[in-house]
């Protein structure tokens, strides 16, 4: 049994009336409102009714008593009103989370992104990783949010890995550490609390857990001088909240359980040893865990939802992250309680964490003197010049030259004026379409700059004569924002049509660069790119910033690390 929460302890450091009232509400409670405590409810924009019931917001809150809020979507001034109409109608007040890894984009629409981990961990800067947490704190509060489900803090050793090949702050312990403390300290400054994810540990493998078990393949000491330490750190740094991930740990599992045969394996979000065992006992941590989405195969194929709903706070878990059904889930975990599989001292335990964390916010202080809820003055930090300053910041120290070998730069209006425009997208019409926003972007600052720009049509397999494309082509730009999310396991180029004319055949016909927006290890697949570079996002300074750069009047500055390669020796050529 793991240890209980010891609310005058750190993470949460609360004093007598903090306590007090953390008690007394517990005390207050009816078994569904406890039981509500343990639920994390997302809220979606375009209707009044959510998660496929026909309930409002309000509803939702007097029905089934929420902890914790989630949303999706919005401007900042669509969410700040969503989130001021959940404060006004729930009893308890509740902890409101965003995923902010990389700024306030992750909060809202209008939000500013200032570099993610993989463009951080390129600058080099522990400043870029400061600013990055500053804005999404700053950003989050003006709108109502309390809690970030960031930073992540997984370890990318495999380069085939797209599920954190943009999010991880590094290839190594160290350096997650040395961005990713700094990353807290900078969202602290507006009192938002972390939650790091995704324990154990994620990276190892090339899998994504939306669609499969995820499995941390390392042995225990391994696992210790990597993930471990990483984890020990944020804890010693007063992290208030980890998310578990759907990812097994099983030579680490059977060390703490000898009795485990794979087939008793199960995802960190239902293993009492990861949980109670390994993370709440051994590693002494104290604060409240969330599991990750409950949508995910990684915990879905573990067993029946009735079973899973329980199991994962009689694991060691304290909120269950989003429901499937209202009233199906709350029924389950109800029954649960009232059939002995999650205990009272287990239930209450679990509430006092989530209580906890809203007593260290003083939340119900706040409901009490009138200042809980946000006003529209406050969006006034919102894409303020300030974070707009630091985006551009980000946007130089990240951009980075990886491969240059036929000494091509700088490109110029002079001698590459006629431009051919090559755009690699991801999933269209999926929930990260990128649409033509960025394509845009790129036609209006090259054509403002003196270049003439046409964009090839991809969907033909057609090339037509090698001499014409010389004659009317100056230097081929491929611009790859290939984004994704939960429809494979990992995404890489897909060109448009089998051997589609964008295909890279023309990198000895004309001078040839090659820009990444997202994922950083596209040399795998191409391979023959002469010049590569990494920008790591498409909103307009990092653009303008990698034109910049490849005209030769701005110097790359980041720095790439090995993975970049994929384990390719003619990647390099």
């Amino acid at each position: 049994m793991a240890e209980l929460v010891d609310l005058t302890a750190a993470p949460y450091n609360l004093d007598e009336g903090q306590i007090k009232w953390v008690e007394d509400t517990l005390a207050s409670m009816t078994l569904d409102e406890q039981v509500g405590q343990l639920f994390t409810n997302l809220f979606h924009f375009g209707a009044d009714t959510f998660s496929g019931n026909d309930y409002t917001a309000e509803e939702i809150l007097e029905r089934y008593h929420i902890g914790v809020a989630r949303y999706h979507g919005g401007t900042s001034e669509q969410v700040q009103e969503l989130l001021n109409r959940l404060q006004k109608a729930s009893k308890i007040p509740l902890l409101v989370a965003a995923n902010c890894d990389s700024g306030g984009n992750g909060a809202m629409k209008d939000g500013t992104y200032i570099a993610s981990g993989a463009q951080t961990e390129a600058s080099g800067s522990t400043e870029v990783a400061f600013n990055a947490g500053y804005v999404s704190g700053r950003e989050m509060s003006a709108i109502g949010a309390t809690v970030n489900f960031d930073p992540c803090v997984d370890i990318l050793f495999n380069w085939r890995n797209t599920i954190v090949n943009t999010r991880a702050y590094g290839t190594n312990a160290d350096d997650v550490i040395k961005y990713t403390i700094p990353f807290v300290q900078g969202q602290r400054e507006s009192g938002v609390i972390t939650c790091v994810k995704h324990w154990p540990g994620d990276g190892t493998e090339e899998r994504d857990q939306h669609l499969v078990l995820g499995v941390n393949e390392l042995s225990p000491q391994e696992w210790e001088d990597s993930f471990g330490k990483v984890y020990r750190a944020h804890i010693e740094n007063g992290v208030e909240m980890i998310m578990a991930g759907h990812i097994a740990l099983p030579q680490y599992q059977k060390k703490l359980n000898p009795q485990l045969e794979d087939k008793d394996i199960l995802p960190a979000t239902l293993a009492p040893e990861l949980i109670n065992g390994l993370l709440k006992t051994k590693l002494g941590f104290n604060g409240m865990v969330i599991t990750d989405a409950s949508h995910m195969l990684g915990m879905t194929s573990a067993m029946r939802r009735e079973d899973y709903v329980p199991a994962a706070i009689a694991a060691g878990c304290d909120c269950f992250l989003f429901f499937n059904n209202l009233d199906e889930d709350f029924g389950f975990m109800k029954a649960g309680v009232e059939k002995g599989i999650i205990t009272k001292e287990r239930l209450d335990d679990a509430n006092r964490r989530v209580l906890g964390l809203k007593a260290k916010l003083r939340l119900h202080e706040k409901k009490a003197n009138g200042t809980l809820l946000k006003k529209k003055e406050d969006l006034a930090v919102v894409g303020c010049e300030e974070h707009l300053a630091m985006r551009k910041d980000a946007a130089d120290k990240g951009i980075t030259l990886v491969k240059n070998t036929l000494d091509q730069l700088p490109l110029n209006p002079k001698d590459n004026k006629r431009i051919r425009l090559y755009y690699l997208s991801g999933e269209v019409g999926g929930l990260h379409d990128a649409g033509d926003a960025t394509v845009q972007l790129y036609i209006d600052e090259l054509t403002k700059r003196g270049y003439e720009v046409t964009v090839n049509d991809g969907t033909t397999r057609v090339k037509g004569p090698t001499l014409k494309y010389r004659d009317e082509v100056d230097a081929a730009l491929i611009v790859a924002e290939v984004v994704g999310y939960g429809a494979q396991n990992n995404y890489r180029i897909q060109w448009k049509t089998a051997m589609s004319n964008e295909c890279p055949w023309y990198v000895w016909e004309v001078p040839t660069f090659m820009v990444s927006h997202n994922f950083t290890t596209h040399l795998h697949d191409a391979t023959m790119v002469k010049c590569y570079i990494n920008a790591y996002h498409s909103n307009e300074d990092n653009i303008i910033a990698t034109i910049d750069k490849l005209e030769g009047k701005s110097e790359f500055k980041g720095k790439p690390n090995d993975l970049v390669w994929a384990n390719k020796w003619q990647a390099k050529l």
